[in-house]
């Protein structure tokens, strides 16, 4: 319970918002612990901005050094975390602001990833300076464009666990001549499936940023995908592990999902995205096409990794990384800092200013994607089994075709639009 007894101007609160992510707990402590070492009142608050901008103050608790030593190991958020916006509206906007006042805070950092660090650049410019507001950056997509392309705290630990699961998966499909669709999260940006992809030695990745356009044709997110099948069948091989970004759904035409059993529809016969089960949608493509090529012996299974990856136990790289991002808030806002997101840039603090991460055209938080022009891309693809453009050449095209129905001519026509992107070679295994 906090004492309203006490309150006074050198209140520093703490929230958390959007989806958990490892290491939450160690920006919590640090900040805690460098706040009340610099003579402040801490105050977390609960579930993110869900009870302040309801106007009530009392899902609050003060915390002290004792409270906060030890919780870095663990994931999870202590203050746990919600969605809510506090900037949907003026009135929701000014119910979070007139809440903190009564709270006593005078500065207030904020946990998140686009949509907090969104809300606390609203109340940073609403409060032009009666709050000091700073936001640390927390998601396991990767997709804050932070400098020197730092990864977002959450990531590494994210990557890891997945990686580890991924290499299971890749044992079982051996061992059951299977194929897996896992599909991870990762809304906008396919970091993290491309990220599990490398350091797994999965098969291969399929991510947002590989296709034109704001639209993405579920033909060509399936032939990807069967190409890959194909090609590792020519080696000997009837298995493997194909990952999957989530985004891809949202990029596809809705009435391409409508053709779909798996696709579920509101009273007006529109699809719901929100409700697309992409992995069973991708999944059922897959069987089918497979068995129009003479293919319908392969197994095709779908498994989705993304809730267990985020409350994980920090790796020590998360654990470190957050130590100094939380104690690098509170030493940003007691020099008189606010509006600002707290970055690392070679061991250093960075703020990055919350108007330098908006984009003016949308009036949102800028996302980050995979930049496909790079080595650490171009390796990436390197290593997976995709077709390339050399595969729909002799003596390859046979080679492949043979596997199917097709003759070699309606094989390179049938796959000809899978090879246009990316790297033209690849390394076999």
């Amino acid at each position: 319970m906090v004492n309203r007894e006490h309150m006074k101007d050198d209140t520093l609160a703490i929230l958390v918002g959007g989806g958990p992510a490892p290491g939450i707990n160690g920006v919590i402590a640090s900040a805690t612990i460098e706040a009340v070492n610099s003579g402040l009142r801490v105050l977390g608050l609960y579930d993110g901005y869900r009870h302040i901008a309801r106007g009530d103050t009392t899902k609050v608790t003060e915390l002290g050094i004792d409270d906060v030593s030890r919780i870095h190991f663990s994931g999870g958020s202590m203050l746990r975390t919600s969605r809510t916006n506090p900037g949907k509206d003026e009135e929701t906007l000014e119910r979070c602001i007139r809440s903190l006042l009564q709270l006593g805070v005078r500065y207030l950092v904020a946990i998140g990833g686009d949509d907090t660090t969104y809300g606390a650049a609203r109340i940073a410019a609403k409060t032009q300076g009666r709050l000091g507001v700073v936001t640390v950056p927390k998601t396991i997509d990767n997709d804050l464009p932070l400098p020197d392309n730092a990864p977002t705290f959450g990531f590494e630990t994210a990557r890891a666990v997945g990686s580890a699961i991924v290499e299971n998966l890749m044992e079982d499909a051996r061992t059951a001549q299977r194929w897996y669709l896992a599909i991870t999260m990762g809304r906008k940006s396919g970091a993290l499936a491309l990220g599990i992809c490398k350091a797994a030695g999965a098969t291969l990745a399929v991510i947002p940023e590989e296709f034109d356009g704001n639209s993405i044709a579920l033909d060509s997110v399936v032939d990807t995908i069967v190409g890959s099948i194909i090609k590792r069948k020519s080696l000997g091989h009837d298995h493997g592990v194909a990952m999957i970004a989530e985004g891809i759904a949202e990029r596809v035409d809705p009435q391409q999902l409508a053709a779909f059993d798996g696709a579920t529809r509101d009273a007006y016969g529109h699809v719901r995205l929100a409700d697309v089960p992409i992995g069973m949608v991708l999944r059922d493509a897959v069987r089918a096409r497979l068995s129009e090529l003479g293919l319908g012996d392969i197994t095709v299974v779908t498994k989705d990794i993304g809730y267990e990856l985020r409350c994980a136990k920090p790796v020590p790289f998360d654990a470190e990384y957050t130590r100094t991002l939380g104690y690098g808030a509170v030493r940003y806002l007691l020099q008189g800092g606010s509006g600002a997101l707290i970055a690392l840039s070679g061991g250093r603090v960075a703020p990055v200013t919350l108007s330098e991460l908006t984009d003016p055209a949308t009036g949102r938080i800028r996302v980050r994607l995979v930049d496909v022009t790079t080595e650490s891309y171009e390796v990436a693809r390197k290593y997976m089994i995709r077709l390339e453009a050399g595969d729909l050449e002799e003596p390859r095209l046979s080679r492949l075709s043979v596997q199917t129905t097709l003759s070699p001519e309606a094989f390179a026509e049938r796959f000809g639009s899978t090879v246009n992107a990316g790297p033209v070679h690849s390394l076999s295994r």
